[in-house]
């Protein structure tokens, strides 16, 4: 099945002054962990890049193969491991606690490099005089389990970034798996940490995480492996992200009933466990703001949730430097249904 783009949906809207900005287009599916479509909107079968979306999913053989236990990993580590961390102090430690446990330090990280995310962090961190390694990279958690895992099973780290080495090569056969979508050289590009990725439908993003939520459709193991996660995740969502981010955010206040993840380029993945459904968007203009919209609509519409932290990302106002409201951003009623609130003052 093919999709056009020109089928995508409003997703989130911009205002200012009473007058519509900006629009933000894009496609949103819920699925069930049957394969059931429970509600889809715009394009989701033309195939996309989930980037950090699939971090859960790739720590799932972390604690299949052993690794966790025979490294003894925190939860703490765990939730690391999948995550887009702002590289604030206590991301950093933890990281580097990971790679001190399986025998190495942030010199065998192949991500690369940049500073923290976190603006005091990085501040913080120039004003040490010191230069920003691979542990601040946003992904250093999941290269860290990545390199737990080589050590576990006996593989050597060097290379690991590449298509071709045993460790990728497992996490190809595992999103395939729990996608159902092949993952092979067709559909492969190159992630902003240097790993591959892989297109695969939002349709087959959203049934993943309907699987990872409920363990249904997997393996044993991974099932197991899933719900450790899915544990840890939930007991340190601030791993996750980090200070004043969305997916700590929400997760602070509504996990375990709730976990998400974003993705670049304006994927958000988001796991409803006690309601059995994973939730897949895509912005096509790659606005994270959209996305994160778009989540909290979805979240409270599918999820039945009714919380201030959604309520504040489905309608935000939007100020400027001045501290005044000028305008908001609002999820589309297309996602929203009759959950959207009311303007915020």
């Amino acid at each position: 099945m093919t999709g056009n783009t020109q089928s995508d949906t409003l997703l989130a809207e911009v205002t200012r002054g009473g007058r519509l900005e900006s629009r933000h287009y894009g496609a949103a599916v819920v699925m069930d962990a049957s394969g059931k479509t429970v509600f889809a909107t715009g394009d989701v079968a033309t195939p996309i890049y989930p980037r950090s979306t699939v971090k859960a999913l790739q720590a799932l053989p972390l604690l299949t193969e052993g690794a966790a236990d025979k490294f003894s990993l925190p939860q703490e580590a765990l939730a690391l491991a999948c995550a887009s961390h702002q590289g604030e102090p206590e991301h950093i430690a933890v990281a580097a606690d990971m790679l001190g446990r399986s025998g190495w330090d942030y010199g065998v990280l192949e991500c690369g490099t940049h500073w923290p995310l976190d603006a005091h962090a990085a501040r913080a961190l120039a004003a040490t005089g010191e230069q920003a390694c691979a542990l601040h990279n946003c992904c250093s958690g999941k290269h860290a389990g990545f390199i737990c895992l080589s050590c576990a099973t006996g593989q050597d780290p060097a290379h690991y970034i590449r298509p071709e080495h045993p460790i990728m090569q497992t996490m190809a056969r595992t999103l395939a798996d729990v996608t159902g979508v092949p993952h092979t050289d067709a559909n492969r590009g190159t992630d902003g940490c240097a790993i591959p990725t892989w297109a695969i439908p939002l349709s087959a993003l959203a049934l993943a995480y309907a699987r990872f939520a409920t363990g249904t459709g997997l393996s044993v193991d991974r099932a197991q492996a899933a719900e450790r996660l899915r544990a840890a995740i939930a007991s340190a969502p601030f791993m996750i992200a980090g200070t004043d981010q969305f997916d700590t955010l929400v997760m602070q206040d509504l996990a375990p009933r709730v976990l998400t993840k974003m993705g670049a380029e304006g994927v958000m993945i988001a796991i409803l466990p006690e309601k059995g459904l994973g939730i897949a968007i895509k912005c096509r203009d790659g606005g994270v703001r959209a996305a994160e919209t778009a989540a909290a609509a979805l979240i409270a519409r599918f999820g039945g949730e009714d919380a201030p932290i959604l309520n504040h990302f489905m309608r935000r106002p939007l100020k400027n430097w001045n501290g005044l409201v000028v305008g908001e951003l609002r999820a589309s009623r297309e996602l929203a249904g009759d959950r959207l609130p009311d303007a915020a003052a």
